[in-house]
């Protein structure tokens, strides 16, 4: 049986608060021994398709997305389109299995970040998701702790990430899968079987994240603005 190993959560300088360019990337996976990486910017998959042109053999570039929804974000993976921010965690979901696309939920217990943890419905989204990261390397304090509790609770796999928003971090964590997870069928098939392999990124690492947002802004690449639904109210803030 193929072994696997799998990084679903890194980011490019796609996003607005990583400077990492999807070559560098695709080049510190193969590396690093990784078999699959997932490009998942904040609301946006143009860069991702960009290093999944680049994928030596050996390394299969997942074109992936992590959604701001109202609620929390999102991670999206086998995307071919971007799915827009502002939607609810419900028609974000929805809007990624009608491009047969696998869904997770992002540390939902990071409270320094866009996760799930103030909604109360979270439980009841746990159905319509694939996996918890249960070991996200930028995790501070007791978050992936309880989001490995909250996949117990739920009966959701747990996996391992590194939430890379550097060339440095690329791979820091990881999950171990028996299969062949290049496709959604077959990640889904291999999920079962999810090692985590843990592992952390220093606090000098995470310094890199503001300076990378400052320069961003310099640069004119912020956020993606969410797109709101006209029925929706606007909400505060």
């Amino acid at each position: 049986m193929t072994r696997a190993f799998v990084d679903l959560h890194c980011h490019s300088r796609g996003s607005f608060d990583s400077l990492s360019a999807p070559k560098d990337i695709v080049k510190a996976a193969h590396a690093r021994g990784l078999t699959h990486v997932a490009i998942t910017d904040h609301d946006r998959i143009d860069l991702a398709l960009e290093a999944r042109e680049l994928a030596p053999a050996g390394l299969t570039v997942i074109v992936g997305e992590e959604v701001k929804t109202r609620s929390g974000d999102l991670i999206c993976v086998f995307l071919e389109r971007a799915i827009p921010p502002g939607l609810s965690a419900v028609d974000t979901v929805a809007a990624a299995r009608e491009q047969g696309a696998l869904v997770g939920i992002p540390h939902p217990f990071d409270r320094l970040r866009g996760s799930l943890l103030r909604d109360a419905s979270m439980a009841s989204l746990a159905p319509l998701v694939d996996w918890v990261e249960t070991h996200n390397a930028r995790v501070v304090g007791h978050g992936n702790e309880d989001a490995q509790a909250f996949a117990l609770e739920q009966r959701l796999p747990g996996i391992a990430v590194s939430d890379a928003h550097s060339i440095m971090e690329v791979g820091v964590a990881y999950t171990a899968l028996d299969g062949d997870p290049s496709t959604a069928a077959g990640l889904l098939a291999a999920l079962p079987s999810a090692e985590i392999v843990p592992g952390r990124a220093s606090f000098f690492v995470r310094l890199w994240t503001p300076v990378a947002k400052g320069v961003n802004r310099i640069r004119g690449n912020g956020r993606v603005p969410a797109v709101v639904p006209a029925d929706v109210p606007d909400q505060p803030g």
